[in-house]
């Protein structure tokens, strides 16, 4: 048992170690590397700050558990000249990281076409760095003093070894439950009550509409003040049939949109039936495509996906999704991850019963589709083995995140000479995948009934984080690498790890890179999985033009 010396200096010398401090020195080195995404100065500060604490508080668990077990250290002039090693080798390691600082920034920056960093940016990144460091040096070190006091008043009434166990635990535990419980719950009750208020304001640009057929009319089963921000955007900015006749002169119409807000009604179940409700009185299930699709966690609709798929068919096609969320995917997934699978699996199930009880020769096709949570949750809930009796035609999911059951499926299961960020599964006459550089054309198989597409970025964190990547190399990194991840992205045990959950949280951004997925990159996909009639290179490119011109809100 270690006594806390009396002195600050004391204390403060007994809390320093040389191999903790190479160890600190060299994660936040490797912190610098090139990554998925680029990051801002002040974030990148935060990730090197945090990966360093945790690489010096490492190494001092390992210096702890080896004096615990009484094995041999070094004393005298071989412990002075081993500190001494030890500062020697730190300066050397931070002065080749900071030499190499904007290099390493930059390789990520070029792989996704953004200008490099100021040249000051490394300097303002071990200061800020540096800052985050001491705090948290400053808490473990509290967070220390205090287990050693609970050690104490336990070893009065128990063996030593059981008070260093149960004060361990007791810390811990304490450390955590101020943490869930005064940071973490009221900071996720404090975002779903602000995202809320947004979600209930009503824009001055985006009017009520007049035609009964939409969505939060005056005829409209569904409220316009429930039916929430995104969705009005949604309903409201649908492209008409004037602007779709410009692609399609000869066939266009008004494409049916049809949206409940999470306000809408009690329940999932009763959201659904809302839902269905609503597309039988817009008229939506007499068109041709039919698409059912899970919007991300603040209801967001990506009008790349949608106002593409509208034109392409001419508006002959009615779009369906249920709001299940107020927060961004990435606090939705962590407050209530159960709320979107809920939601997905009632609006499908709801959809589809009612379609199959229609007319084989007289009912629309089927689709689903989802883009990021969006996507996770309608994979979570489409019965595909269920189906096949009744099949639906396809999907197409875009931004699927690591752990999405479909995803996953075909990224595990690829077959052996196809990458990991575009793998080939099977003969491909089910399941292709695409990126921006391609994929959908191949030694496949033709299409058989159903057709599903995964439109996935190799730089997409969010698609390719695993909690592997912790211990192992993940296969992304093998050769060949998908083109916009820089060759000069390097794998370091754990530090990769929070590389990526980094990126994962500020991945949007750079179109057509990470988690920024755009319209030309939809509309091939799109025409992989409903196959238009008539449907030509000709005719993509110059819809892909017609949308370079377009500035979809976001």
């Amino acid at each position: 048992m270690f006594r806390t010396p009396h002195s600050l200096p004391n204390w403060i010398l007994g809390n320093l170690s040389a191999f903790s401090l190479v160890v600190a020195v060299a994660t936040f080195g490797a912190s610098l590397t090139p990554s998925l995404m680029p990051r801002d100065p002040i974030i990148q500060s935060l990730l090197s700050g945090i990966v360093s604490s945790l690489g010096y508080e490492t190494a001092l668990l390992v210096r702890t558990v080896w004096r615990y077990m009484e094995i041999p250290q070094l004393s005298g002039r071989l412990q002075r000249a081993w500190t001494i090693s030890g500062l020697v080798v730190s300066a050397g390691i931070l002065i080749y990281s900071l030499s190499k600082a904007a290099n390493w920034q930059n390789a990520t920056r070029e792989a996704v076409g953004l200008p490099p960093l100021e040249t000051g940016a490394p300097l303002f990144i071990l200061a800020v760095g540096s800052a985050v460091f001491l705090v948290l040096w400053v808490v473990f070190r509290l967070l220390g003093i205090l287990r050693r006091r609970i050690e104490a008043l336990l070893t009065r009434v128990v063996p030593e070894r059981i008070g260093i166990v149960v004060s361990i635990a007791l810390v811990g535990w304490l450390f955590w439950a101020l943490v869930d419980g005064a940071l973490i719950r009221n900071a996720f009750r404090a975002a779903d009550a602000s995202f809320m208020a947004a979600d209930l304001l009503l824009e001055p640009d985006i009017t009520k509409p007049t035609d009964p057929m939409k969505s939060g009319s005056a005829d409209s089963l569904v409220r316009w003040d429930e039916i929430g921000r995104r969705g009005r955007q949604f309903v409201a900015t649908a492209p008409t049939a004037a602007e779709i006749s410009e692609f399609s002169p000869n066939q266009a119409m008004e494409p049916v949109r049809v949206y409940v807000g999470r306000l809408s009604a009690e329940t999932a179940k009763q959201r659904a039936q809302l839902a269905l409700d609503e597309l039988i009185r817009a008229g939506g299930f007499d068109r041709s495509t039919l698409i059912v699709t899970v919007p991300t966690g603040t209801g967001w609709m990506d009008p790349g996906a949608h106002d593409t798929i509208d034109f392409m068919l001419g508006g002959d096609v009615a779009t369906v999704a249920v709001q299940y969320s107020y927060l961004t995917s990435f606090l939705a997934l962590l407050a209530h991850p159960d709320y979107g699978v809920d939601q997905a699996g009632a609006l499908f199930e709801t959809i589809y019963d009612y379609w199959t009880k229609l007319p084989k020769d007289q009912r629309p096709e089927f689709y689903v589709h989802g883009l990021s949570q969006g996507a996770f949750n309608s994979q979570a809930t489409i019965p595909l083995l269920d189906m096949l009796g009744d099949p639906i035609q396809g999907a197409m999911w875009a931004g699927s995140p690591f752990f999405s059951k479909y995803w996953a499926e075909v990224r595990d299961n690829r077959n052996p000479d196809s990458p990991d960020w575009r793998p080939t599964y099977g003969n491909g006459s089910l399941i292709r995948v695409m990126d921006q550089f391609g994929g959908l054309d191949g030694d496949y198989t033709p299409w058989g009934p159903i057709r599903i597409v995964f439109l996935n970025y190799g730089s997409d964190p969010i698609v390719n984080y695993t909690y592997d990547s912790a211990i192992f190399e993940p296969a992304w990194l093998s050769p060949p690498r998908a083109p916009d991840v820089s060759p000069d992205l390097k794998w370091f045990p754990v530090v990769t790890m929070l590389q990526l959950a980094l990126d994962s949280m500020f991945a949007l951004g750079v179109p057509r890179f990470g988690h920024d997925y755009i319209a030309p990159d939809y509309i091939d996909a799109w025409a992989a999985v409903v196959r238009p009639d008539g449907w030509t290179k000709q005719r993509a490119d110059t819809l892909k033009d017609i949308f370079e011109r377009r500035s979809p809100p976001r």
